[in-house]
């Protein structure tokens, strides 16, 4: 029988072939399996991941990085979509901020986990969110803020008042986002969930007095006014 689950390493992280054929509650057994199997060989590294196989929905994605990260200590990083451009773009942008390393030197922390309506996350470090934050849910920092997930509910960052701060989603669509003492200002309507399933990863972050909000290239990270 063919091998339902096969992992392979690339560059930036691991791609994982996925039988097409195969029930997806199966599937996930066979991934659970996998991971717990090599979970010594992958230990606590930082990984971009990327599909292969069969088509997946977002609900079926997530699952699947729930699975990995209960059976292993990989540390998921974002998920590979099918623009290129972006995913170079995102790569540089992980590169250029080194995320993990930075943030956690600075007495950073990770939040692994949904923030569900209702719930609020407050911390005086930067934070890492490996998750959603979804409408109705509020994350607070001091310092920085990075959602590898998308931001629908609400973000504060800066918030003991220093606009010198940013918030990083791969999906921007938030009810409320503020920076230091500056709110982010948009002519556009947000509706409770964004309509596309994938755009592309933004920045946040204060210039002039007013928070800008744009897609993540290598030449604004040299620009950044943070």
């Amino acid at each position: 029988m063919k091998n339902p689950v096969i992992i392979k390493s690339f560059q930036h992280g691991l791609s994982i072939w996925l039988d097409e054929e195969m029930p997806f509650s199966q599937l996930i057994e066979e991934i659970a399996f996998k991971f717990r199997e090599s979970a010594h060989f992958f230990k606590d590294a930082s990984m971009v991941l990327s599909f292969e196989g069969r088509p997946l929905t977002d609900q079926e994605e997530r699952q699947i990085v729930n699975t990995i990260t209960a059976h292993s200590s990989l540390n998921i990083v974002c998920i590979m979509g099918k623009n290129e451009e972006t995913n170079k773009n995102f790569i540089k942008a992980l590169q250029k901020l080194s995320y993990h390393q930075q943030l956690m030197e600075n007495a950073g922390q990770f939040y692994k986990g949904t923030l569900k309506d209702g719930q609020t996350l407050e911390t005086e470090n930067s934070v890492i969110v490996l998750g959603d934050v979804y409408p109705g849910a509020c994350i607070v920092s001091n310092k920085d803020i990075v959602i590898l997930g998308g931001l629908y509910g609400q973000a504060y960052a800066g918030g003991s008042g220093d606009e010198g701060h940013f918030v990083v989603a791969l999906e921007m669509s938030p009810e409320k986002l503020k920076i230091g003492d500056f709110k982010y200002k948009t002519s556009e309507k947000q509706s409770k969930w964004p309509i596309k399933p994938k755009v592309q990863p933004k920045i946040a972050y204060v210039e002039d007095g007013r928070v800008l909000m744009e897609p993540i290239t290598k030449e604004l990270l040299n620009n950044l006014p943070v």
